[in-house]
């Protein structure tokens, strides 16, 4: 077996160390798409047959030099191994062959010249021996007496130059054949024969017509005949082409007199080619000779075309038979070394298999070992739990006798608060602040009584006071204390009943309430503007005289993973550092659930957003027991942990003032920021990184306050978004945290931030670093302003491309009259609010303004400059008339453009 192993390797080894033949690419630029380049392509795609692994790959620019320049630098990015080109004008294609030739890619020219030796190879036609022999001929055939008109083709290209010199040079030993004109055709035949139908008509006596290609001699044919003058002219072309409607047939025909040679041959093409690729000897210039065609030998030529298009024909079926022939051999080498490897995989899994057994052996004693290490490991962790609950219980105990610490000095700080705010003398900046101050101490508060009761329920001590309620008017009193958040966030809140069952049910309320206001909290917080909370209230008989009754707080806009709705109830559990909190809230909510008997769960998905299910078991005798309304004492905590219900207008940007736009997640830090800077600048708020970069973009203001933690996009990528947007990259930016960790300031400052200040910050900090950045700034679009050129390195990529570009426009277009705002928004692709505010920060100047002043410095030096009148450099300068030019002109200058011109020539008044 170990013989056969061997064979098997020393066979694939063989067969993959056999030499791999090398692939070619040859580019084919043509200039046109007339029958001779027809014939051309064909010739080469034939020769290429007889060569392996060639491909040519063939472009056509249709007459159209730069659609050829383009194909030809296409194909130097493909790095194709060989150019061929036929250029169609000399000058226009040479400096793109020479950057071919740089590249170190060969060029073989065909055809047609260019006006340099750079290339490897040329192949093609003398043209001055054709135009020469053209013209010895015609000479004989008028017995050196007549008038002749040459229709050349595209006169910048080499045949046309050339077939005309050699022409001319032919027709002065022949003083009695005059030229009457040479026309532009263009190598076709439609311009052909509209010339020589304006050519007849003005020269009535034409004795022969030269053109330098069949169709255009076929053109020139056909208008004589429109005039009845075809048997009184002698007609002759070249090209000589086998097939309808080309020059052997027309020959035949009788339509033209003659046609000369041009030979293609594209099969020498391609083994010149080969010779260059293979690196062997090659004839760098090889010339192709002519021959006339008339109509003693035109039929025999076109007889050998035919044969010679019968033996294509044969050529391309035989090719084709040699394809299926490789195509099978190639099969079946595939399936031989496929079944030679699938025999060696065979061996091989053998081998595996055996030494799979030894192994194996060997592992059920190590697996004996690792097991009674696994034990000692279990032993371990159970050790560790018991620690771990130890600490947690530590921790518990540790939170319980801090909140009792906590709420003396908060008590202390409410009821003072409350005593100020009775004062009538106090400001509305005062009234507010404390406001603020006796919301978040209510907060506090809450929090500490949400240890303090969780602590109570895990030592068993939590007193539970049920009483028979209807839970469905309890709820609806408890939905008034959030319609004011509803309308802030443009949230549409619903609740929902089947207003035939009843809801009766022994409970807590204070509890019931405190798991309501939790849900409903979050819900709110976490619910992106004009979304939706749903609260849906259910009963249904669970017969043998029971009944369950079901709540259901849902909302859009968010979506909690499922890792993270298994532990969501857990104790201290928070999702991720964009939620906040104290991981109480919810454990809290569960336990007073439970304490009713009842079950929580909670759904989440991206589609639907997220809802909260409560389950409660109750009995159809309490629907006719009595129950106490709620009255206004039976609130218990909905002051302590509702949304602030002030209704915030958005402020009107106001030109006169700079504008600060704060995003936030926390309405009291907004508002505190609010107070802070309300009466020096004019405030934007948003409540969110989107809806922050949203505003941004909206209003441009002059400088951002954010903070770091926010729900969604952090103020990390909120400020790294805005500063990659053209119309807000120029703001600057002040982040806000309560993390003052070196690896997040140092995020933040990757982000793009200007300045980093840690929560509690001094609102003195505060004021005086956005009066800085603020200063900083105007001082640098002061220098704009008054600069003509820009200080590149003093500003981002972006905006100096912002403004370099709006510049460029103003000077491209300055002489426009009507060039204005609208023009100005169209062409930089901003809103007017967008432009104006981006334009201004950065030059100090409106978009009007900036166009009027640089009018204005342009004006100033044409009136210094040159002997144009006042009136001509206004319109110049693209005002609309000469009066308001003059206007505008010396209210910023100070003096008349009249005097300007005076003290120029040394008048004075």
């Amino acid at each position: 077996m170990r013989n056969t192993i061997y064979i098997l390797l020393l066979f694939l080894i063989e067969v993959g160390c056999r030499p791999v033949q090398q692939e070619y690419t040859i580019g084919v630029s043509q200039c046109s798409d007339d029958a001779w380049r027809s014939r051309l392509n064909q010739e080469m795609i034939r020769e290429a047959i007889l060569y392996d692994h060639v491909t040519i790959d063939i472009c056509t620019a249709y007459d159209n030099n730069e659609k050829q320049k383009s194909d030809i630098r296409s194909f130097i990015d493909r790095k194709v191994d060989l150019l061929v080109v036929a250029p169609n004008e000399a000058a226009p294609l040479t400096s793109v062959v020479e950057e071919a030739m740089e590249a170190g890619i060969p060029v073989i020219v065909v055809d047609r010249k260019i006006l340099s030796d750079k290339y490897t190879a040329y192949i093609g036609a003398d043209n001055y021996e054709i135009g020469k022999e053209v013209g010895s001929y015609l000479a004989s055939l008028l017995n050196g007496k007549g008038t002749v008109i040459e229709l050349t083709g595209l006169q910048g290209s080499s045949p046309a130059i050339e077939r005309h010199l050699g022409f001319v040079s032919a027709l002065s030993h022949f003083p009695d054949i005059h030229l009457l004109t040479r026309e532009d055709a263009g190598w076709n035949l439609e311009p052909a024969r509209n010339i020589t139908d304006s050519l007849l008509r003005q020269f009535p006596n034409i004795d022969a017509v030269f053109a330098h290609n069949d169709q255009m001699a076929l053109g020139a044919y056909e208008a004589a005949s429109a005039l009845k003058k075809e048997h009184k002219i002698t007609f002759i072309g070249i090209d000589a082409l086998a097939g309808k409607g080309n020059g052997i047939e027309l020959v035949r025909d009788g339509i033209l007199n003659a046609t000369f040679i041009y030979p293609t041959n594209g099969d020498k093409v391609i083994q010149t080619a080969m010779q260059i690729l293979r690196k062997k000897e090659f004839v760098r210039e090889t010339i192709l000779h002519t021959a006339v065609v008339e109509a003693s030998n035109a039929h025999i030529m076109h007889l050998q075309n035919l044969h010679i298009a019968e033996l294509d024909g044969k050529i391309g079926q035989l090719k084709d038979k040699i394809d299926v022939y490789l195509s099978r051999y190639g099969t079946q080498k595939f399936i031989l070394y496929g079944s030679l490897f699938i025999l060696l995989l065979v061996l091989g899994l053998l081998v595996v298999v055996i030494r799979s057994l030894k192994i194996k052996n060997h592992l059920n004693v190590e697996l004996s070992v690792q097991k009674q290490q696994l034990e000692a490991q279990r032993d371990q962790l159970i050790t560790l739990s018991r620690q771990l609950e130890d600490a947690t219980h530590a921790k518990l105990m540790f939170f319980t006798n801090i909140s009792h610490d906590f709420r003396t000095p908060l008590t202390l700080v409410a009821d003072p608060v409350e005593q100020l705010m009775k004062d009538k003398n106090l400001t509305f900046e005062q009234n507010e602040l404390l406001s603020m101050i006796r919301k978040n101490v209510h907060i506090l508060l809450r929090l500490v009584n949400q240890i303090l009761d969780f602590r109570k329920y895990e030592n068993g001590k939590m007193e539970f006071n049920p009483e028979i309620i209807d839970l469905d008017k309890y709820i609806q009193d408890w939905n008034i204390s959030f319609q004011a958040a509803a309308r802030k966030k443009s949230i549409h809140f619903t609740f929902t009943t089947n207003s035939e069952d009843s809801y009766r049910m022994l409970g807590d309320p204070e509890k019931l309430e405190r798991i309501y206001f939790n849900l409903l909290s979050n819900a709110f917080k976490f619910t992106p503007e004009n979304g939706s909370i749903q609260v849906a209230l259910n009963m249904a008989d669970m017969g043998n005289g029971n009944r369950e009754l079901t709540l259901i707080v849902s909302n859009t806009g968010s979506n909690i993973s499922p890792e993270h709705v298994q532990n969501i109830f857990n104790r201290f559990y928070t999702l991720d550092r964009h939620h906040s909190g104290s991981g109480i809230g919810l454990a809290l909510t569960k336990a007073f659930v439970e304490l009713h008997g009842g079950t929580i769960r909670v759904q989440s998905d991206s589609e639907t957003g997220t809802s909260f299910i409560i389950c409660f078991s109750t009995s159809k005798s309490l629907e006719e027991a009595s129950i106490m309304p709620l009255s206004a004492s039976q609130s218990f905590i909905s002051s302590q942990i509702l949304l602030d219900d002030r209704e915030i207008e958005e402020e009107q940007l106001d030109m006169n003032k700079k504008s600060l736009l704060i995003i936030d997640d926390n309405p009291d830090i907004r508002s505190y920021i609010r107070t802070v800077f309300r009466q020096d600048y004019t405030i934007l708020e948003a409540e969110d990184g989107m809806s922050g970069i949203r505003k941004a973009l909206r209003y441009v203001p002059d400088l951002i306050i954010s903070d770091v933690m926010m729900p969604g996009i952090d103020g990390i990528e909120c400020c790294r978004r805005l500063k990659n947007q053209v119309q807000t990259c120029h703001i600057p930016v002040i982040l806000l945290t309560a993390c003052a960790l070196d690896e997040q300031r140092i995020a933040g400052y990757d982000g793009g931030a200007d300045s980093y200040i840690a929560k509690p910050f001094s609102s003195s900090l505060l004021i005086a670093r956005v009066k800085n950045l603020i200063e900083s700034h105007h001082r640098l679009k002061q220098f704009f302003s008054d600069q003509p050129e820009l200080a590149k390195e003093d500003i981002c990529d972006m905006d100096y491309e912002f403004i370099t570009r709006f510049k460029s426009l103003i000077q491209e277009r300055m002489s426009d009259s009507d060039l204005n705002i609208d023009v100005f928004v169209r062409e930089m692709g901003m809103s007017r609010v967008q432009l104006y505010r981006k334009v201004k920060s950065l030059t100090n100047y409106s978009p009007n303004e900036l166009l009027r002043l640089t009018r204005l410095r342009r004006a100033a030096i044409l009136l210094g400059s040159s002997d144009m009148t006042v009136a001509e450099v206004g319109y110049c300068v693209g005002f609309s008339s000469p009066s308001y030019f003059a206007k505008c002109y010396k209210n910023h200058f100070g003096e008349s453009p009249s005097n300007s011109i005076k003290q120029k020539v040394g008048v004075t008044d």
